[in-house]
Order: C-alpha cells, then structure tokens, then sequence
C-alpha cells in the first residue's frame, strides 16, 4: 500500500505547488467561473496524477491484470450500487442551471474532475489496492473495507488549510460509503472500467450542482437537486450494510493461473 501513500504525498504536493504557482488563475470565490480557474484548481494536479499513476502501471505491467474481467463474481443485489451512482448523477443533469456555467468550464470539469479524477482514484484504491490485497490473500470483504478505507483517507487532504471540520469529515464518511459502492460496481459489472466511469459522472455533475468541490450543500433549492443530496447519506448507509453481505476471495493459485475466472468461496 506504500504506492498509494507515495501517490498522495506527490499529488498532493504537486497540487499545492501548482495551485500557489498560479494562484492569479484561480478564482478562490467561485471556482467554476473560468474553464482556467478548474483546470488550474484541480486539472493540472489531477493530470500530473494520473501520469504517475500511468507510468506506475506500466513499469509492472498491471494494465492487464487490472482490466481483466473481474475474479470474484458479483451478486444481484450488488446493482443496487450501480442505481446509487447512476440515478442521482441524472437528476443533477436535470436539475443543475447549467446557464451559470460557460461551455469551456463545464467541459474541462467533466475532463479533469470527472474522467481523469474518475481514473486516478479507481485505479489507485478499485485497481491497485484491490489486486495487492488479493494477493495478500485477505477475503473479499477485507479488500472492500481496506480499499474504501485507503480512498476515505485520500480525501483527508482537504483538511490542509481549513483543518480538520464537519465538510471534511462528511466528505471522508461520505468516501467510504462511496468506496463500498464503487467496489460493488466493479464486482458485479466485472470490469474496473465501469467503476473509473461512473465515478467520472459523480464528481463533475455533484460538483456543477453544488457549485464546488467536496461541498455538502445539496442544492435545496431545486426538488431534484433535494432528492440527488439523499444520495450521501443512502450512500453511507448502504455501504455499511453491505459490508456484511460481501463474501469471496481471490486464493493466490488460482488468481495467478487464470484470474477471470476464480470463483467465489
């Protein structure tokens, strides 16, 4: 697990380095208010991460093994989390005044807050996590804790400069919750890619309807927005719950010999 740390070590120090380097692109009252002020807020630290996270791949040439069908198959129950991902992602789509936003911004959010953050924080805690977990033999709902537990703790950065508060707290809560599902994601659709996806739906269209990043506000001004900001605690709930259902594991001999098609215990 000492990658991930390393990751958010350099993410977090090339963000803050770049954030203060320019710092006058930045709109520090409304972050949405110039394509520049996002990419510059979170584009730019989000890209460098994802080119680490690139490089780390394929230096021990995991991108197979990490996109290969999934080991442990999922359960039916399992699409509830897909329906918690999807259907508030929609109602924001619907419910989110989009005219408060230029095109530029709102294309660059969904590039860098939504694809590429989708992509860094998958591959690290649903890709890179889950596999060293699984080799280290622990049981399917270890990995899900263990996972969900190292993407909460990701989030914990936004404590530097405000410290620790309630929306950093219900942020990580929030993650965790969030990690369960993500993992529940990738088990029953199989495949890593459609976790980095429906993440990369979540982030820009919570952050467009909140108007920022990591917020708790929950839009209560529009009934679909209202609706949408149930997701949080659902979320939290939901994954808790689910904690208990989780079972499988991923033995290190099968997994090594043919890991699509390792059954669950």
């Amino acid at each position: 697990m000492l990658v991930v740390v390393v990751y958010a070590v350099l993410y977090t120090g090339v963000s803050l380095l770049l954030q203060t380097a320019f710092s006058v692109q930045i709109d520090t009252r409304n972050l949405f208010a110039t394509p520049g002020s996002v990419f510059f807020a979170v584009g730019a630290g989000v890209l460098v991460g994802s080119i680490l996270v690139g490089i780390f791949v394929s230096t021990v040439r995991w991108w197979r093994p990490l996109f290969a069908p999934q080991p442990v198959k999922g359960s039916w129950w399992m699409w509830i989390a897909v329906a918690l991902v999807v259907l508030p992602a929609i109602l924001r789509i619907f419910g989110t005044d989009w005219s408060a936003y230029s095109a530029g911004t709102v294309i660059v959010t969904f590039i860098f807050a939504g694809l590429l953050v989708g992509f860094v924080e998958e591959m690290l805690t649903r890709g890179i996590a889950v596999k060293l977990l699984r080799d280290s033999g622990y049981s399917e709902r270890v990995v899900a804790v263990l996972a969900a537990t190292v993407f909460a703790l990701l989030h914990l950065v936004n404590a530097i400069g405000t410290g620790i508060n309630v929306t950093v707290l219900a942020t990580v809560a929030y993650t965790f919750g969030f990690g369960i599902v993500m993992y529940l994601v990738m088990r029953v659709t199989g495949n890593l890619t459609w976790a980095i996806l429906l993440h990369a739906i979540t982030d820009p269209t919570l952050a467009l309807a909140n108007g920022g990043i990591d917020t708790s506000n929950g839009g209560a001004a529009n009934p679909l927005l209202t609706i949408a900001g149930l997701q949080n605690p659902i979320v939290i709930i939901f994954g808790l719950i689910a904690i208990i259902f989780i079972r499988g594991r991923v033995t290190q001999r099968n997994h090594a010999a043919e890991p699509e098609t390792t059954t669950a215990s």
